[in-house]
Protein backbone atom coordinates (compact mmCIF):
# COMPACT_ATOMS: atom_id res chain seq x y z
CA UNK A 1 0.00 0.00 0.00
CA UNK A 2 1.35 3.40 -1.02
CA UNK A 3 0.36 5.98 1.59
CA UNK A 4 0.03 9.72 1.01
CA UNK A 5 2.78 10.37 3.55
CA UNK A 6 5.18 8.02 1.77
CA UNK A 7 4.28 9.56 -1.56
CA UNK A 8 4.88 13.11 -0.40
CA UNK A 9 8.11 12.16 1.37
CA UNK A 10 9.37 10.52 -1.82
CA UNK A 11 8.56 13.60 -3.87
CA UNK A 12 10.23 15.85 -1.32
CA UNK A 13 13.52 14.01 -1.03
CA UNK A 14 13.82 13.25 -4.72
CA UNK A 15 14.05 9.50 -4.29
CA UNK A 16 14.18 8.53 -7.94
CA UNK A 17 13.56 4.83 -8.30
CA UNK A 18 14.71 2.71 -11.22
CA UNK A 19 12.07 0.06 -11.64
CA UNK A 20 12.48 -2.41 -14.47
CA UNK A 21 9.07 -3.95 -14.05
CA UNK A 22 8.34 -6.73 -16.52
CA UNK A 23 10.85 -8.91 -18.23
CA UNK A 24 10.73 -7.26 -21.62
CA UNK A 25 10.94 -10.69 -23.24
CA UNK A 26 8.52 -12.92 -25.13
CA UNK A 27 5.28 -13.13 -23.14
CA UNK A 28 4.70 -16.04 -20.80
CA UNK A 29 1.09 -17.19 -20.83
CA UNK A 30 -0.41 -18.12 -17.50
CA UNK A 31 -3.93 -18.46 -16.17
CA UNK A 32 -7.10 -17.22 -17.78
CA UNK A 33 -9.17 -14.79 -15.73
CA UNK A 34 -12.92 -14.58 -16.22
CA UNK A 35 -14.55 -11.59 -17.87
CA UNK A 36 -16.54 -11.02 -14.70
CA UNK A 37 -13.41 -10.79 -12.58
CA UNK A 38 -11.69 -8.50 -15.06
CA UNK A 39 -14.77 -6.37 -15.46
CA UNK A 40 -14.53 -4.94 -11.95
CA UNK A 41 -13.15 -1.45 -12.37
CA UNK A 42 -11.67 0.74 -9.65
CA UNK A 43 -13.49 3.51 -7.75
CA UNK A 44 -12.84 6.03 -10.53
CA UNK A 45 -13.85 3.64 -13.30
CA UNK A 46 -11.90 2.46 -16.33
CA UNK A 47 -10.78 4.76 -19.12
CA UNK A 48 -10.98 2.82 -22.36
CA UNK A 49 -9.96 3.38 -25.95
CA UNK A 50 -11.69 1.87 -28.95
CA UNK A 51 -15.10 0.39 -29.62
CA UNK A 52 -16.75 -0.75 -26.38
CA UNK A 53 -18.44 -3.50 -28.36
CA UNK A 54 -15.19 -4.86 -29.80
CA UNK A 55 -14.76 -8.62 -29.84
CA UNK A 56 -11.39 -8.37 -28.07
CA UNK A 57 -10.53 -6.49 -24.88
CA UNK A 58 -6.89 -5.87 -23.98
CA UNK A 59 -6.23 -4.74 -20.41
CA UNK A 60 -2.76 -3.61 -19.41
CA UNK A 61 -1.60 -3.23 -15.82
CA UNK A 62 1.38 -0.87 -15.89
CA UNK A 63 3.59 1.30 -13.73
CA UNK A 64 4.60 4.74 -14.99
CA UNK A 65 8.16 4.22 -13.69
CA UNK A 66 8.51 0.84 -15.42
CA UNK A 67 11.03 1.08 -18.27
CA UNK A 68 9.51 -1.87 -20.16
CA UNK A 69 6.07 -0.27 -19.90
CA UNK A 70 7.48 2.95 -21.34
CA UNK A 71 9.15 1.00 -24.14
CA UNK A 72 5.84 -0.65 -25.02
CA UNK A 73 3.93 2.61 -25.02
CA UNK A 74 6.59 4.52 -26.94
CA UNK A 75 7.46 1.94 -29.59
CA UNK A 76 4.69 -0.66 -29.91
CA UNK A 77 1.52 1.05 -28.75
CA UNK A 78 1.24 3.61 -31.61
CA UNK A 79 1.18 0.85 -34.23
CA UNK A 80 -1.06 -1.33 -32.07
CA UNK A 81 -3.51 1.54 -31.67
CA UNK A 82 -3.57 2.34 -35.38
CA UNK A 83 -3.98 -1.29 -36.44
CA UNK A 84 -6.41 -2.61 -33.85
CA UNK A 85 -7.90 0.09 -31.59
CA UNK A 86 -8.67 2.86 -34.07
CA UNK A 87 -10.17 0.33 -36.48
CA UNK A 88 -12.67 -0.85 -33.88
CA UNK A 89 -11.25 -4.36 -33.58
CA UNK A 90 -9.93 -4.05 -30.02
CA UNK A 91 -10.94 -2.21 -26.89
CA UNK A 92 -7.97 -1.18 -24.73
CA UNK A 93 -7.83 -0.31 -21.05
CA UNK A 94 -4.80 0.88 -19.10
CA UNK A 95 -5.02 0.17 -15.38
CA UNK A 96 -2.81 1.47 -12.59
CA UNK A 97 -0.28 -0.83 -10.96
CA UNK A 98 2.26 1.59 -9.46
CA UNK A 99 5.42 -0.08 -8.24
CA UNK A 100 6.53 2.91 -6.19
CA UNK A 101 5.30 6.31 -4.94
CA UNK A 102 6.49 8.15 -8.05
CA UNK A 103 4.37 5.97 -10.30
CA UNK A 104 1.42 6.47 -7.97
CA UNK A 105 1.94 10.23 -8.20
CA UNK A 106 1.94 10.09 -11.98
CA UNK A 107 -1.29 8.14 -12.06
CA UNK A 108 -2.88 10.54 -9.56
CA UNK A 109 -2.08 13.42 -11.89
CA UNK A 110 -3.48 11.49 -14.84
CA UNK A 111 -6.73 11.03 -12.91
CA UNK A 112 -6.99 14.57 -11.54
CA UNK A 113 -8.55 16.24 -14.57
CA UNK A 114 -11.00 13.52 -15.56
CA UNK A 115 -11.07 10.88 -18.27
CA UNK A 116 -10.18 13.18 -21.16
CA UNK A 117 -6.73 13.85 -19.69
CA UNK A 118 -5.94 10.25 -18.70
CA UNK A 119 -4.22 9.01 -21.84
CA UNK A 120 -2.65 12.33 -22.84
CA UNK A 121 -1.00 12.50 -19.38
CA UNK A 122 0.07 8.84 -19.21
CA UNK A 123 1.40 9.04 -22.78
CA UNK A 124 3.37 12.16 -21.87
CA UNK A 125 4.82 10.59 -18.73
CA UNK A 126 5.82 7.41 -20.54
CA UNK A 127 7.42 9.34 -23.41
CA UNK A 128 9.39 11.61 -21.04
CA UNK A 129 10.02 9.08 -18.28
CA UNK A 130 13.69 9.96 -17.92
CA UNK A 131 12.81 13.61 -17.30
CA UNK A 132 10.94 12.94 -14.06
CA UNK A 133 11.12 9.33 -12.82
CA UNK A 134 14.88 9.04 -12.67
CA UNK A 135 15.86 12.48 -11.46
CA UNK A 136 16.76 13.92 -8.08
CA UNK A 137 13.86 16.38 -8.35
CA UNK A 138 10.87 14.32 -9.49
CA UNK A 139 8.26 16.85 -8.35
CA UNK A 140 9.94 19.56 -10.40
CA UNK A 141 10.11 17.23 -13.38
CA UNK A 142 6.46 16.24 -13.07
CA UNK A 143 5.35 19.83 -12.65
CA UNK A 144 7.28 21.01 -15.72
CA UNK A 145 5.83 18.20 -17.84
CA UNK A 146 2.27 18.60 -16.61
CA UNK A 147 2.34 22.30 -17.45
CA UNK A 148 2.38 21.08 -21.06
CA UNK A 149 -0.98 19.42 -20.33
CA UNK A 150 -2.47 22.58 -18.86
CA UNK A 151 -1.68 22.02 -15.16
CA UNK A 152 -0.48 24.75 -12.85
CA UNK A 153 1.96 24.13 -10.03
CA UNK A 154 -0.88 24.62 -7.55
CA UNK A 155 -2.97 22.02 -9.39
CA UNK A 156 -0.13 19.50 -9.29
CA UNK A 157 0.46 20.02 -5.57
CA UNK A 158 -3.24 19.81 -4.71
CA UNK A 159 -3.70 16.68 -6.76
CA UNK A 160 -0.84 14.92 -5.01
CA UNK A 161 -2.50 15.65 -1.67
CA UNK A 162 -5.85 14.16 -2.73
CA UNK A 163 -6.36 11.08 -0.56
CA UNK A 164 -9.44 9.98 -2.52
CA UNK A 165 -7.48 9.69 -5.75
CA UNK A 166 -4.59 7.90 -4.05
CA UNK A 167 -7.02 5.44 -2.48
CA UNK A 168 -8.54 4.80 -5.90
CA UNK A 169 -5.14 4.13 -7.49
CA UNK A 170 -4.24 1.78 -4.64
CA UNK A 171 -7.56 -0.02 -5.05
CA UNK A 172 -6.85 -0.76 -8.71
CA UNK A 173 -3.39 -1.99 -7.82
CA UNK A 174 -4.71 -4.23 -5.04
CA UNK A 175 -7.38 -5.66 -7.34
CA UNK A 176 -4.74 -6.37 -9.98
CA UNK A 177 -2.65 -8.24 -7.44
CA UNK A 178 -5.64 -10.44 -6.65
CA UNK A 179 -5.91 -11.23 -10.35
CA UNK A 180 -2.31 -12.44 -10.37
CA UNK A 181 -0.47 -9.31 -11.46
CA UNK A 182 2.98 -9.25 -9.85
CA UNK A 183 5.08 -7.44 -12.44
CA UNK A 184 4.61 -4.82 -15.12
CA UNK A 185 3.54 -4.73 -17.78
CA UNK A 186 0.97 -7.52 -17.46
CA UNK A 187 -1.68 -7.86 -20.15
CA UNK A 188 -5.00 -9.66 -20.19
CA UNK A 189 -6.22 -10.43 -23.70
CA UNK A 190 -9.79 -11.67 -23.44
CA UNK A 191 -8.79 -12.95 -20.02
CA UNK A 192 -5.57 -14.72 -20.97
CA UNK A 193 -2.52 -13.46 -19.11
CA UNK A 194 0.61 -12.25 -20.90
CA UNK A 195 3.54 -11.05 -18.80
CA UNK A 196 6.26 -8.74 -20.04
CA UNK A 197 6.44 -6.20 -22.83
CA UNK A 198 4.62 -7.30 -25.98
CA UNK A 199 5.91 -6.67 -29.48
CA UNK A 200 3.64 -6.21 -32.49
CA UNK A 201 4.49 -9.76 -33.49
CA UNK A 202 3.32 -10.97 -30.07
CA UNK A 203 0.12 -8.95 -30.37
CA UNK A 204 -0.61 -10.16 -33.89
CA UNK A 205 -0.13 -13.74 -32.79
CA UNK A 206 -2.51 -13.33 -29.84
CA UNK A 207 -5.15 -11.16 -31.52
CA UNK A 208 -5.61 -12.53 -35.03
CA UNK A 209 -7.09 -15.89 -33.96
CA UNK A 210 -9.53 -14.07 -31.66
CA UNK A 211 -10.54 -11.80 -34.54
CA UNK A 212 -10.86 -14.65 -37.01
CA UNK A 213 -8.04 -13.36 -39.17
Amino acid sequence: MITRRRLLETMAIGAALTVAGGLGLAPAMAQTVSAQELGEAGPLGDVTLGDKGAKVHVIEYASLTCSHCADFHNTTFPEFRKKYIDTGKVRFTLREFPLDPLAAAGFMLARCEGNDKYYPVTDLLFSRQNDWAFTQKPLEGLTNLLKQAGFTQEKVENCLKDQKILDAVNAVRDRGAKLGVNSTPTFFINGKTYRGALSMEDLDKALKPLLGE
